[in-house]
């Protein structure tokens, strides 16, 4: 940080500001994960009472005791990462391709395409009309559904085509002087340069699967094949009903607030391990190297 002395009074007292609303928005930012956290490692009653602030009150692993004893909580587990890198590997089979086919000046009808790819971010069918698509289509109640159904984005093919056309010409030409054909050209030269660009689509697909709730819980019946949030939720939808459950509460020191906690974090913490791996992509330029006129 630089030296403070050299800022008048004024310019000091800017400094300050932004400092503490920056600590209060990374506070505000984190808070919601440490209550969580704290919660579910909380001994039941005292969660229910609404007692527990920022750190655990009567510390008890009793929720991950029974969260982990659960069958379908692993298998929605599982579930959820067949959704999630299944959907990310197929999204990528398509985004990639169209995202270099409509960069190509010599693409025939280019203007006609782009503009068709980017109409669908401005209107669409609507909810019933995917929902009678799916159904129609037999895509209901199978994971081949729910993975294709969503694998493509307009907003991320064209921002990969974006960055797509901002790679020099000097490298594809050179693939082309050594025989290369277009898929040679994708593979060997426009891949490579943009392993940022495509970091971030990778990013973008996995927490949209990994957060999918909606149409997993419309489209998905059979509860061998629901993913983790479906799960969540009915956990909270089901336990505050069940009454085998509330007598079980008497006897131990878990209740449905800390296993809806517990699920929360068990949630969280793949994300949280994968992150940091594929952050430092978002701090690079879309080059990875450069060509010198």
């Amino acid at each position: 940080m630089a030296n403070m002395n050299l800022y008048s009074r004024g310019d000091k007292l800017f400094v300050y500001i932004n400092m503490a609303l920056i600590a209060l928005f990374t506070l505000s930012t984190l808070y919601p994960f440490i209550y969580i956290t704290a919660v579910s490692f909380s001994d039941g009653s005292a969660a229910s009472a609404g007692t527990v602030v920022y750190k655990p009150v009567a510390t008890t692993i009793s929720a991950y005791k029974y969260v982990l004893s659960e069958p379908l909580f692993w298998t929605s587990y599982v579930n959820t990462f067949i959704y999630t890198f299944g959907g990310t590997f197929v999204s990528l089979l398509i985004i990639i391709p169209g995202a270099y086919a409509l960069s190509r000046p010599q693409l025939i009808g280019r203007r006609f395409f782009n503009l068709f790819v980017a109409f669908t971010m401005w209107f669409n069918a609507g909810l019933i009309p995917f929902f009678l698509n799916m159904r129609d289509l037999g895509l209901m109640d199978s994971y081949f559904g729910l993975i294709i159904a969503f694998a493509c984005n307009a907003f991320n093919i064209i921002l990969l085509r974006n960055f797509f056309e901002a790679i020099p010409e000097s490298f594809e030409e050179a693939a082309r002087m050594d025989g290369a054909n277009e898929f040679q050209v994708l593979w060997k030269v426009f891949i490579p340069l943009s392993k940022p660009a495509i970091a971030t689509i990778i990013l973008f697909c996995m927490v949209a699967r990994w957060n999918g709730f909606f149409w997993a819980m419309i489209v998905l019946k059979d509860e061998q094949k629901i993913p983790l949030q479906v799960y969540l939720r009915q956990v909270i939808a089901t336990l505050k009903d069940d009454e085998e459950f509330g007598l079980q509460v008497l006897n131990f020191s878990y209740s449905v607030e800390t296993v809806t906690a517990a699920i929360m974090v068990c949630s969280i913490i793949p994300v949280l391990i994968f992150y940091p791996f594929i952050q430092k992509y978002f701090n690079k330029g879309i080059m990875l190297g450069g060509v010198k006129e």
